[in-house]
């Protein structure tokens, strides 16, 4: 099984398209009025307005099964419902649509990224986390598993050319920084691998005000690769690696606890050999982000190579 997240849909277009699909089945509905897309879109619209400045709450994601592989549709509402749940979203609204149009069957999702209490839902690094989920479903179900050979079967969207680029970006600073004790440490690293590092500074001053990444023609601000790479929080990091302490600022308190219990169980390196942070005392999502996807490749996801990109631009008509 496959996971493919649509970014940058409406509730009024991707609601559309899922209902008005030839053979579209309503598996199931939850806070919405499932049985006419207008009406469903309304729905997801007022509950999205409860907090107007989530730019992208609306949720549009494909499960993709094996050619052949036919779960029965009670099995594949649970499977939707757990990959929502394995996503964090939960509380909310959200629609599960059974597509046959395709030699393969699969599902859409719809949900609202606003709760039912009006707070936020996060979706940082979802399409990444959407395709961990799926492979655990994958296991758990005694699904075909979609190796890399296989993708094109599944109609799997590419992404673009700079979502790989952020990508890159992400794990060079995930696999640098526990190496590194200053900003120059990182930026050097970071050079090493044809990643650019640029500072903004205040007036005319020599004071740090933000801090990019470029890599090719794009160029993202350290927020905008995660909100944890952002100059504040990089600063933080380093400062506590100067002073061979683990990344804590990172943390959750209940994450930062087990790093405490962590550091206290590793020898600690003298400053001028640093060594890398145990995996054990990063975040789990950092962690988890970095395994390798079921792939032929095993390193980088066979969606982001170029020898995948390649192949998908030389088709034309793709759809999901």
């Amino acid at each position: 099984m496959v996971s493919n997240v649509f970014p940058g849909h409406s509730f009024y277009h991707a609601g559309r398209y899922v209902s008005k699909k030839p053979g579209a089945e309503l598996l199931d509905y939850v806070g919405v009025r499932g049985y006419d897309y207008k009406l469903m879109a309304e729905d997801f619209i007022a509950q999205s307005e409860l907090r107007p400045s989530k730019q992208k709450a609306c949720f549009h994601a494909a499960l993709s099964f094996y050619p052949g592989e036919k779960p029965t549709d009670e099995t594949m509402t649970q499977i939707a419902r757990e990959y929502l749940e394995g996503l964090g979203i939960v509380n909310t609204q959200y629609v599960i649509v059974k597509h046959t149009d395709r030699a393969h069957l699969h599902l859409h999702i719809l949900a609202n990224m606003v709760d039912n209490d009006g707070k936020p839902i996060k979706d940082s690094w979802i399409g990444l986390r959407g395709k961990k989920v799926a492979q655990q479903l994958t296991r758990k179900y005694k699904l075909i598993p979609a190796k890399g050979k296989n993708l094109d079967l599944t109609h799997l969207e590419a992404m673009s050319q700079s979502e790989v680029n952020r990508y890159k970006i992400y794990q060079a600073i995930v696999d640098s920084l526990p190496h590194c004790r200053t900003l120059k440490d990182l930026e050097l690293r970071l050079m090493a691998q044809g990643i650019h590092t640029l500072y903004k500074y205040k007036g005319q001053t020599q004071e740090l005000q933000g801090i990019s990444f470029s890599i090719g023609k794009d160029r993202f601000k350290g927020s905008q690769i995660d909100r944890k790479f952002s100059l504040g929080n990089l600063q933080k990091a380093l400062a506590a690696m100067r002073q061979n302490r683990d990344i804590t600022a990172w943390l959750s308190p209940k994450e930062r606890k087990k790093a405490i219990l962590v550091r206290s169980a590793t020898r600690q390196a003298p400053a001028s050999a640093p060594a890398p942070i145990p995996q054990k005392a990063l975040s789990p999502l950092i962690l988890e982000l970095l395994k390798p996807v079921e792939s032929e490749g095993g390193g980088v996801p066979y969606e982001l190579t170029e020898a995948y990109l390649k192949k998908k631009k030389k088709k034309k008509g793709i759809g999901h």
